[in-house]
């Protein structure tokens, strides 16, 4: 199984991580700490060149060995705007949706086309019969994103922080 490494989504590009991009990374990240830190526990104010490059290191041998699919996303003139990407850790036919957008991007609908686009593309893999986003019950951007990509809510269950997530669901089309 392996998803492709460039996907067209409208005024968006899926691109999968290259080694060059850690600084561009590293700056959106600090850049949107704020709403990142309540959320994703990588996102700290030590943030910087070492941990980016460190992520899209590890993004390239999850791929290699089929453990996660990670995209940056960019605008089509190549503004990088955030991250998703496809995860195994849910079990055999089913794959997770994670994702973060930078701040001046958010609100614009950028993350809800990479969502739609990206279940489009896990639903046309060998074996998926499920794609699932999973986020802390409070986190209402998040909720919003799947909602209006097609995610229902499945399930709630303790989180890794102590509060409770969400599982959503997306039907195959």
């Amino acid at each position: 199984m392996e998803p492709p490494e460039m996907i067209n989504a409208g005024e968006l590009v899926l691109k999968r991580w290259e080694p060059e991009w850690a600084a561009e990374l590293s700056t959106a990240v600090r850049e949107s700490l704020p709403e990142l830190k309540p959320w994703l526990p990588w996102a700290t104010d030590a943030y910087g060149l070492a941990e980016s490059s460190d992520y899209i290191g590890r993004s390239v041998d999850d791929w290699a060995k089929g453990a996660e699919f990670n995209y940056a996303i960019f605008t089509t003139v190549g503004e990088l705007i955030g991250s998703i990407g496809l995860m195994t850790r849910m079990g055999p036919g089913i794959l997770e949706i994670g994702y973060w957008i930078r701040t001046p991007y958010s609100g614009r609908g950028h993350m809800t086309a990479a969502v739609t686009v990206l279940t489009r593309v896990a639903f046309t893999l060998p074996g998926i019969e499920r794609v699932a986003i999973r986020h802390d019950a409070a986190n209402a951007g998040s909720a919003r994103v799947a909602e209006k990509a097609g995610f229902a809510e499945v399930s709630r269950e303790p989180g890794d922080t102590g509060r409770t997530d969400v599982i959503r669901e997306h039907q195959p089309v």
